[in-house]
């Protein structure tokens, strides 16, 4: 029995050894299959990636590259190309004998691409071509200048280089021909330096002066022009110089100056969003490559509009322009679009001092008006007030939507001139009557006028207005003072011992011959 026992304990060693050795071998070989597998897989990798089929040979050299299977080759082999510089580095000796054809099919689809990008920007110089069509085309392919752009870097360059040379071109030769057309359409007769609010009637009609003309813009009234400011023009289309000579249609400056510049921002906008997507550029390169297109266009803009300001009285146009500027900012800000920010900011530094400078002088023009030199004199609302009035309320209507602290400040000083200008006229009537007669047809005249355009908060409008009530009180005191004036007298005294608290002062004796003894006769019929 102890034999059998041994027996059988011998043979469970022996069984569990090969258990052991038998897990042993399946680990080993779970091992070598896991190693087999990652292998394989990375050898069918590398067999896929670095063998060219017939198929890529055939359609990179023979399909055009507008068709689909082209691009398709062309990403593929695009793949191919980064995955043997990847594994060059590892120094894997399969990649010698693939890399010749991948050069040879890199450099026929680099020659067919630039070849075909050529002609697209070639394409934009025919004349009455609409370049926004080959634009959106190029768009389509622009996975040909990223392969470039990865494979052939001078090629790339030469196209991109190609582009900035044909575009610069084309805005400037059609911005300086649509400048010049939009010019042709202006007004005939514009503000002059002898244009200012001071200036006399008489003075500016001499004998060879022109007379007034169908279409003569306006110098202080706004009329309809500040409709340019308005969403509904700010942005409609463009205008059509050929179409308004035709029907003899003249604008102010600052609707051809709208058109000229929303021409720009749409192209701007357009061009910009292009080369980014197309160039594959951003932030400062992006800005660059839009400089190197539109900044040969955006000198001709400034040049023109400093050498038209340098000769502009018209501050109306000029203060309008200024508006149009910040609203079309507004949209470009809103587009996320910053391509020509910095020309808006020096468009605005030509166009605010010159605002001012005219506003200076028509300040200065009213400073040194004589009244004596007007003419006969009457006790209806001068011109002068009246060109005040209407250029103040155009300013303050339009300021109100992008408010200005220069602007304000320069307003206080002209109303301050014209308040001193219209107490200077008064003093030249005889009798007090016919100086308050005259300054309030002036005051209210000014005031009815600012109340339609400006707010009734407005310190013109509330200034105004306090002028208007004081010397009307003081007219109706006049009126009523030879009649009434022991009446007026006392209730101007009334008042005032009312407001100190005085009412023991108003029951004084009755037989006094001042006015406190009325005061008091009276107040003891009224009960006080």
């Amino acid at each position: 029995m102890e034999q059998m026992l041994s027996a059988f304990q011998s043979d469970l060693s022996c069984i569990s050894l090969e258990i052991q050795t038998l897990q042993e071998q399946s680990i080993t070989m779970n091992i070598k299959l896991k190693n087999r597998q990652s292998v394989r897989s990375e050898l069918s990798q590398l067999v896929d990636e670095l063998v060219v089929p017939n198929s890529m040979i055939s359609i990179i050299l023979e399909t055009p590259v507008t068709e689909q299977d082209f691009v398709e080759q062309l990403h593929e082999l695009n793949n191919k190309i980064n995955y043997v510089k990847e594994q060059s580095f590892k120094e894997t000796q399969a990649c010698v004998d693939v890399q010749d054809v991948l050069d040879r099919l890199k450099i026929k689809a680099v020659t067919k691409i630039r070849e075909f990008i050529l002609q697209k920007i070639y394409s934009f110089r025919k004349p009455m071509t609409n370049y926004q069509i080959p634009q959106n085309a190029l768009l389509k392919y622009r996975f040909f200048f990223q392969f470039l752009l990865a494979n052939e870097r001078q090629v790339a360059k030469e196209i991109r280089d190609e582009y900035v040379d044909t575009m610069s071109k084309i805005y400037f030769s059609y911005f300086k021909s649509y400048t010049s057309r939009l010019m042709k359409v202006q007004y005939e007769e514009v503000a002059e330096k002898d244009d200012l609010m001071g200036v006399e009637d008489t003075a500016k009609k001499g004998f060879f002066s022109k007379p007034s003309l169908k279409n003569r813009n306006t110098i202080f009234t706004l009329g309809n022009r500040g409709n340019v400011i308005t969403s509904a023009e700010l942005e409609a289309p463009i205008l059509v110089p050929h179409a308004a000579q035709k029907s003899d249609v003249r604008y102010p400056f600052e609707s051809l100056f709208r058109s000229q510049h929303h021409a720009l921002l749409d192209n701007s906008c357009r061009e910009y969003l292009f080369i980014c997507d197309f160039f594959m550029v951003t932030g400062n390169s992006a800005q660059d490559l839009f400089n190197a297109i539109m900044g040969k266009t955006l000198t001709m803009f400034l040049k023109h509009m400093d050498t038209y300001v340098s000769d502009c009285y018209d501050s109306i146009a000029i203060f309008l322009c200024i508006h149009i500027i910040l609203r079309f900012k507004a949209i470009m800000a809103k587009r996320n679009i910053p391509a020509v920010d910095k020309y808006w900011d020096t468009l605005l530094e030509i166009l605010w001092p010159r605002f001012e400078h005219i506003l200076e002088l028509n300040i200065q023009s009213i400073r040194t008006t004589d009244p004596q030199k007007l003419g006969c004199l009457d006790t209806r609302p001068h011109y002068i007030t009246r060109r005040y009035a209407e250029f103040s309320s155009a300013i303050v209507s339009i300021n109100e939507t992008f408010p200005n602290e220069k602007t304000n400040a320069l307003l206080g000083q002209l109303q301050v001139e014209v308040e001193n200008f219209v107490l200077r006229v008064a003093a030249e009537f005889s009798s007090r009557k016919e100086q308050l007669i005259f300054l309030i047809n002036n005051y209210d005249m000014m005031l009815g006028v600012l109340m339609e355009r400006a707010a009734d908060d407005s310190k013109e409008v509330e200034s105004f207005q306090q002028l208007l009530t004081a010397r009307t009180q003081e007219f109706i005191e006049e009126i009523l003072s030879p009649p009434f004036g022991g009446m007026i007298a006392f209730v101007k005294e009334s008042e005032a011992l009312v407001e100190k608290g005085q009412l023991d002062r108003l029951k004084t004796d009755e037989g006094g011959s001042n006015t406190v003894g009325t005061a008091g006769r009276i107040g003891r019929v009224y009960g006080l």
